[in-house]
């Protein structure tokens, strides 16, 4: 059982830390580029217009919306299925499991924002208030990886958790704090829309050419009513079942039937299959499907897309921040949010886990100190990914408050993990696991 719990969870690290080896390479080649002879060419292609339009519809976006608004929605999508698989059966199911990253996550939020709030003197970028909130899971977790054995599995499991409901903080912010002025009218009909995938959810019903469709339409109606299309990446992940269709005992039956059947029917004289064969393998095809956990299946399959493409393609084009020729940036700006993510995130995630403990609402995580807290609080100082995402919504058409974020951002992301990669070194010892 125990392997069965942790081999998926090792492969889920292992996958997240190359993406953010990935991250890392996309950032440096985006700020190259956008500081070499070739920047104008670079920015022109993110601005390149694509879409569909006719006398009465028009979905016309540069490619750099297309990756922020659709790909992204992807990004958001998974991340609703992580939510979804550890508020019912992972590290955030019960009030004892989850109460130590809950602390954690909390104090990861209000902290940043509040001290950001605080040092910002200037109204124009008061919008950027919900940028130091996010911590990027991949990002903090290829850094986990560089200390290897040196971090247990256990202080993974709690920047998992921690992130996740990090990751909901962020969301909820994008959809209440970050839309445009709202089609409720729009908004119904989605709501519509979700309530037919929520009940065939309920049925266990699971269709996936229905719900891409749905999906598409819910999506389109969430950009034109003037929420964040991503928010609806969010809510599709919640209609998803996460029960199988049939149990494992139920599958294991067929399966042995299946063999039998397939035996029976003896050695084919020619490479071909027989009828008999090709039907066994047919049935088993279509049980298989049927033991899955159609959200286990969904998440595993969007994983390697969304970590080794989709992530890297966001970093490319919305990482690529403009220092040469004396580009200005609004230094006040970067400043405020390296404090708030770096200093921030120290103070809340510290200060609040310490909290929880001390007075019996939480639990310190067997086999973890509080150096190691520590250090995992500089990591989550890592925002990155949802940063800058935060970042686009703020400042959209502010090329200049855009550039200063994202500095800020960067840098900000760069010492805090070069803090909690110090701090978690000198703080753990070699584990055998």
């Amino acid at each position: 059982m125990v392997r069965k719990i942790i081999t998926p969870f090792q492969k889920f690290v292992r996958i997240e830390s190359l993406s953010g080896m990935l991250l890392f390479g996309a950032t440096v080649l985006a700020l190259v580029l956008a500081n070499s002879p070739l920047a104008d060419r670079f920015q022109s292609l993110w601005q390149y217009k694509l879409g569909i339009g006719t006398s009465g519809f028009e979905l016309v976006k540069p490619l750099i919306l297309w990756i922020n608004d659709g790909l992204m929605a992807i990004f958001f999508f998974l991340i609703g299925l992580e939510i979804k698989r550890e508020l019912l059966i992972g590290e955030l199911n019960s009030v004892k499991r989850a109460s130590f990253p809950l602390f954690a996550a909390i104090g990861g939020m209000l902290i940043p924002v509040l001290l950001f709030l605080i040092l910002n003197k200037n109204p124009e970028s008061s919008r950027a208030w919900g940028i130091p909130m996010a911590t990027d899971i991949a990002f903090s977790l290829a850094i986990l990886r560089l200390l290897g054995k040196r971090v247990p599995l256990v202080l993974k499991v709690f920047l998992t958790a921690f992130a996740i409901v990090d990751d909901l903080g962020a969301v909820m912010v994008i959809a209440f704090f970050y839309s445009e002025s709202i089609k409720w009218s729009l908004i119904a009909i989605a709501i519509v829309l979700l309530a037919i995938l929520f009940f065939l959810s309920y049925r266990r019903i699971y269709a996936k050419g229905f719900i891409l469709v749905f999906g598409i339409v819910i999506w389109v109606l969430f950009l034109k009513a003037g929420i964040h299309p991503t928010i609806a990446g969010v809510l599709l992940a919640f209609t998803i079942p996460i029960r199988q269709r049939i149990g494992m005992e139920t599958y294991v039956e067929k399966l042995c039937d299946i063999v039998d059947d397939i035996k029976e029917s003896g050695e084919p004289e020619t490479p071909l299959l027989s009828k008999k064969q090709i039907e066994g393998i047919d049935n088993l095809e279509e049980w298989t499907e049927q033991v899955q956990s159609p959200l286990q299946h969904l998440e595993h399959r969007l994983h390697k897309w969304v970590a080794f493409l989709i992530m890297p393609l966001f970093a490319l084009s919305n990482a690529g921040v403009t220092f040469q020729g004396g580009g200005k940036l609004d230094s006040m700006l970067g400043g405020i949010i390296v404090i708030s993510l770096v200093a921030g995130k120290l103070i809340g995630v510290t200060f609040f886990s310490w909290v929880g403990v001390k007075f019996g609402l939480a639990e310190l995580p067997e086999g973890v100190n509080y150096k190691q807290v520590v250090g995992i609080a500089l990591l989550a100082g890592v925002g990155f990914t949802m940063s800058i995402f935060v970042a686009n919504l703020a400042f959209f058409g502010n090329t200049f408050l855009l550039d200063s974020a994202k500095a800020g951002i960067l840098i900000g992301s760069l010492i805090a993990g070069v803090l909690g990669y110090i701090v978690l070194r000198t703080g753990s010892r070699k584990h055998t696991i």
